[in-house]
């Protein structure tokens, strides 16, 4: 199977501040993160498409106890991005003890920062963040 973005791909996209899917040309429908096949449809005829990095909070969580190595407490959200798909991020720029329901339907803006290999994943990935800050 060929995979038109793959992980390696996706990761540089992520280092140089854009946001790579997926189009499926059977549905229009938006696959991000990137997958080998259509979510909506199951078509593997997928063309690359940048996404404009741009989405609302539609549910969050606050994690007061975390994995060995992470510092809590850290938001958690999932946002609808403009082009239709769900992505999960830590939001970056909110005190976690000032998170409330208002945030459902925020703005914000992807991003991305590096984590550090660990036990289980020898290699440094980048992984999406949120922030309200320069959100459209």
């Amino acid at each position: 199977m060929e995979y038109k973005l793959t992980f390696h791909h996706y990761q540089e996209g992520l280092e140089q501040g854009k946001f790579l899917g997926l189009k499926c040309t059977a549905c229009d429908s938006v696959i991000f993160p990137p997958a080998a096949v259509c979510r909506e449809c199951g078509s593997t005829d997928l063309t690359p498409a940048e996404l404009s990095g741009q989405g609302a909070i539609r549910t969050f969580t606050v994690i007061r106890v975390a994995p060995e190595g992470k510092k809590p407490p850290y938001i958690v959200a999932m946002a609808e991005l403009d082009e239709g798909p769900w992505a999960l991020g830590n939001l970056v720029d909110m005190d976690p003890e000032q998170a409330d329901m208002g945030l459902i339907g925020k703005r914000v803006r992807l991003g991305s920062h590096v984590v550090k290999g660990d036990t289980y994943s020898t290699d440094d990935t980048h992984v999406l963040t949120f922030s309200q800050k320069d959100a459209e």
